[in-house]
């Protein structure tokens, strides 16, 4: 029997049945539903959304900074 028979798939699915009951397998799939649903959603809302600007930079009253010093090789050893 193959993986991918008719056949297989009716005994995993009667198997499922028997486990979990008709009920809890119509509210496992009702709440997958949803959660696709609610991804769905905030898919749509992120695109609808409009693009925040970048924040501003903030100008120092101080020295500037400098970067970190290196230290220059003068020939002396």
């Amino acid at each position: 029997m193959g993986f991918g028979s008719v056949w297989h798939w009716v005994i995993v699915l009667l198997v499922v049945l028997v486990l979990f009951g008709r009920g809890r397998v119509s509210d496992i799939m009702g709440d997958f539903g949803k959660g696709i649903k609610s991804f769905k959603e905030g898919m749509a809302d992120e695109t609808d959304r409009p693009a925040t600007p970048p924040p501003a930079q903030i100008e120092s009253k101080g020295e500037p900074v400098k970067p970190a010093a290196t230290e220059e090789k003068t020939g002396q050893n």
